[in-house]
């Protein structure tokens, strides 16, 4: 009477600091802080330092550097050159995320779609 179950990975998730939206760690772009006291982002995931987390979405990451989110959750302040060093790789993110409800075009959302069982 041995049963298999077929386990599945965990996935960890991690919240973004700036929308508080939660999703799978791979998805976000990990901040941390060295032991220099530099903010840096950390491609691996494994640098040493406190972390913190942002969506890949524009909009996150200039929502926490114009209010300070970061300094919060990073414990810091962050100096003028690691928020223009941080704002510049921003710039090549989208503004919105992929796939995301502010992507859609109006003819393909939702609120087009009739409520089921009414005629």
């Amino acid at each position: 009477m041995s049963r298999k179950r077929s386990k599945q990975k965990h996935i960890p998730l991690r919240t973004c600091v700036a929308c508080r939206e939660t999703s799978p760690k791979r998805e976000l772009i990990r901040l941390v802080l060295i032991a220099e006291g530099e903010v840096v982002v950390d491609e691996t995931g494994k640098r040493n330092g406190r972390g913190a987390y942002l969506c890949r979405k524009r909009s996150c990451w200039e929502r926490a550097l114009k209010r300070g989110i970061l300094d919060r959750a990073l414990r810091t302040h962050l100096s003028a050159e690691s928020k223009a060093r941080l704002q510049h790789y921003a710039e090549d993110l989208p503004e919105h995320k992929p796939g995301s409800d502010a992507s859609m075009t109006p003819e393909a959302g939702p609120s087009n779609v009739p409520p089921q069982g009414h005629a």
